[in-house]
Formats: structure tokens, sequence, C-alpha cells
């Protein structure tokens, strides 16, 4: 089996299940609230200074901040989660239920199949990045627009930010491969992505941004390397100190790099196993 075939047998495998489609309806719902309802929020207050500030609404955005963008980029700040776990899931999944063996059954070289399941993942990846700032666009546009507010879709720079991010997460799919190679139990695999994206990385990020020694190792993480390369954050804004962060394309590499690395050790030790 050469590595086209693999890669269409791991569209077959992903696109035959239930998963990626119930992901993506957890991704859409979640972008647009996020998005919509935090476009909403600060519409209101931008237009309501005076009843915001009585209410304790007061949600003044830092000089030179762009709410279009940073509505937008809620597809993959918060988004990138659901790749990870689709791409922890290509892998786990065989494992728990042990298909891995009629797989490598099929394709006895296992780096082709690991790496259909890559290249795989970058596809699906990039799917959701689509979905993800489909939904990012339109609700966050529509929320801005009941306010009078510039939705800056006329502009190239917001279409150049969404390009980038359906690259962020296509990268973040390639991501969640390595992570699956590297723990094949599927329980430990999800806790570890929940417990990393949603809770651990986003504290470091904020204990790392109190002063410019810790924030020069913080923006390294791959949370903060995915905000570089789309270009905006919500979570640059809710920083508390320094807010530098990398080019958009060290990002872009810094990804690369998690998502090769991760993969190549998870393929030389986990991947090499006997698993009947």
């Amino acid at each position: 089996m050469s590595i086209v075939r693999s890669v269409g047998s791991e569209f077959q495998k992903v696109l035959t299940t239930r998963m990626w489609w119930l992901l993506a309806i957890v991704l859409v719902g979640y972008v647009a609230l996020m998005s919509g309802g935090f476009g909403a929020f600060l519409g209101w207050t931008a237009q309501n200074p005076d009843a915001a500030a009585a209410t304790g609404g007061d949600a003044a955005i830092p000089p030179g901040v762009e709410l279009a963008p940073l509505l937008y980029s809620f597809a993959s700040s918060i988004g990138y989660v659901f790749p990870v776990l689709l791409g922890a899931l290509a892998v786990t999944t065989e494992f728990r239920h042990r298909t891995l063996t009629t797989t490598f059954l099929a394709e006895p070289h296992r780096t082709t199949v690991l790496s259909g399941k890559f290249v795989s993942q970058l596809v699906v990846g990039a799917g959701f990045g689509v979905i993800g700032f489909a939904t990012s666009v339109a609700t966050g546009a529509a929320a801005l627009a009941a306010f009078d507010l510039d939705t800056g879709l006329d502009s190239s720079d917001t279409w150049a930010l969404v390009g980038r991010g359906i690259l962020a997460m296509a990268l973040w799919g390639a991501i969640g491969v390595g992570l699956g190679a590297l723990v094949p139990n599927q329980v430990a695999a999800i806790v570890i992505v929940i417990a990393f994206t949603q809770f651990f990385e986003p504290v470091l990020r904020l204990v790392s941004s109190l002063n410019d020694v810790t924030a020069s190792v913080g923006r390294f993480l791959p949370g903060a390397a995915s905000d570089a390369l789309v270009g905006a954050s919500f979570y640059s804004v809710a920083s508390l100190g320094s807010t530098d962060s990398l080019e958009w394309w060290q990002g872009g590499l810094v990804l690369l790099g998690i998502a090769i690395v991760t993969t190549v050790i998870g393929g030389a030790t986990t991947w090499r196993r006997d698993v009947s």
C-alpha cells in the first residue's frame, strides 16, 4: 500500500465514523457562542458606555486592538482543541479497538501508516479550520454590524488572518497524531488534551506574561505559537504584562516542529511495539 492509498484509507476511517461531525458541531456551537456573544457584549458596551459602567460591564479594549480580528480568531484560540482531539483519536482508537493489527497486515510498513495519519489529519484539521472560521467570521461580523462597528470584511488583512488560522488548525490536527502515537491509551490522551489546552497552558501563559523574562519563554508554548501564527488572540489582550509574541512564520515553524517531533518520537517508540 503506497502513501497515497494509506492517506485515502485514513480519510475513509475518519469519514465513516460519527466522531468528526460530532466534534464539528460542538466546534460550531462553542465558537459561535464566544465570537458572537463576546462581539455583541463588546458592541453593546461600546454603544452604551455609561450603562455598561453602571452595571460593571466595562470591557475596554486596549488602544490599537481591533475588534474584528479579535473575534474572528476565537476559531483557533479556543477551537484548536478539536483537531487535536480528532488527530489523537485517529491513532488511539486503533489501539483501543485492536484494529491496528489489521491495519498493519494490510500495510506492513508502519511508517507509511503513521505518515498517512499525519497527512490526513493535516487536511482534516484544515477542514475544521474552515468550519471554525466560517462560524467565527459569520457570528462575529453579524454582532459587529448590529452595533455599526467595523467588520473588517473588506480588508485583505482579515482574510490573511483567516488563511493563517486554517493553517494553524491543520497543524494542530497533525500534533494530535503525534500525541496519539506517544500516548496510545485513549482515555489518557483525551485527558491530557483537555487538561493542557483548557487549563494548564492558559495558566502558564497568564503567569509567563507577568514579566519579560518568562514571557520570552512563554511565547514558545504551542498555544502562544498558534496565536502568533494567526496574528490575533483574546489571550494576548488578557495578558497581564508583556505581550511580545513570535512572528507569524516563527509560530508556524514552532507548531510544525512540535507535530514532527512528537510524531517521530511516537513512531520510534510506542508505534514499534507489538500490538497483538
